[in-house]
């Protein structure tokens, strides 16, 4: 029972919908000082040229960019759960998961399992086609890079996983009393918060069907599995491994990373496998490990009114 974890705080309509305003406002305006600051000392001095992703990279250096972008994600999670515990009086661990504490075993697999996959992926696709890659290894970057990126982006995706598969899934299945709907609504939200993405710009909004996708596939995880632990650790590695690995100049992520992309960008097989193949057997190969049963209760049934979980809870 994930979502009726929100019972165990304070669970109120008023302070979900407050605190969407409060901490996605916090998230964006305290979070983005440190790099507006950044881009304002950087314009001051003639090296922003322009106000997109690669300029502004190449204005500040682009690990000094990815640090302060990765930052607001640090200040939106402080943000969140600062006000989980103030308002909502809520723990962090019944924000996470419906298991007594946090199954960081989950967590660890899902990041081992998919950074494994990725890493597969993206070398066969270099073995594949090796005229689309352009080795760009430099030492000291890379190693600032790393350090940057094991630190900050899983802070990131937690930020996001938190946010979306957490906060606003708990909430809105308490105020909806179903599971149907925000699985539904917070999957096409985080989708579609992908939309001012440098890749939908360059590949059309044909991509948006990959994020979507990857929404539902984690909504579907942490209903399925009752916790985050396991979106928490894919989320992880997913990101960890694109900037460590490959960066394009099209991407949001534009890292020293060990390969550039320098191919045409098209929108091909790539966004369609992940989405109705491989996450479909990822779902097999955990509900086997994990013994998922009940998959329409889980993921359209009704969500408990406080009194009936606060009884079963006390039962």
């Amino acid at each position: 029972m994930y979502i009726e974890q929100a019972y165990k705080g304070l669970s109120e309509s008023w302070r979900f919908i407050l605190g969407v305003f409060v901490v996605f406002g916090a998230w964006q305006i305290f979070g983005g000082i440190p790099l507006l600051v950044a881009l304002i000392a950087a314009d001051a001095a003639g090296t922003l040229v322009t106000g997109d992703l690669g300029s502004m990279s190449e204005a500040l250096g682009s690990n000094t960019f990815l640090f302060l972008m990765l930052l607001t994600f640090a200040i939106g999670l402080v943000c969140l759960l600062a006000y989980v515990a103030l308002v909502h009086k809520q723990s962090v661990t019944s924000l996470t998961t419906s298991r007594k504490k946090i199954d960081w075993s989950r967590i660890f697999y899902a990041f081992g399992l998919w950074a494994s996959i990725s890493i597969a992926l993206i070398f066969l696709d270099i073995w594949l086609a090796p005229e689309d890659y352009a080795f760009n290894f430099k030492l000291v970057p890379f190693l600032i890079l790393t350090a940057i990126s094991i630190i900050f982006i899983p802070i990131q995706t937690s930020m996001e996983e938190y946010f979306m598969r957490g906060y606003l899934m708990q909430g809105l299945g308490i105020l909806t009393k179903n599971r149907w709907f925000p699985l539904v609504f917070t999957s096409l939200l985080f989708g579609m918060l992908h939309i001012f993405n440098p890749e939908v710009e360059k590949l059309g909004y044909g991509i948006l069907v990959f994020y979507i996708g990857t929404g539902f596939f984690l909504g579907i995880l942490t209903l399925m599995d009752e916790g985050l632990e396991l979106a928490l650790g894919f989320h992880a590695a997913n990101n960890l491994t694109a900037a460590l690995l490959v960066t394009a100049d099209w991407t949001a992520f534009q890292t020293d990373s060990v390969y550039r992309d320098i191919s045409n960008p098209v929108l091909g097989w790539d966004v369609l496998v992940p989405v109705f193949v491989i996450f479909p057997l990822l779902l097999w190969l955990f509900s086997k490990k994990y013994k998922w049963r009940n998959w329409k209760e889980r993921l359209t049934g009704k969500v408990l009114t406080r009194e009936e979980f606060l009884s079963q809870e006390n039962g």
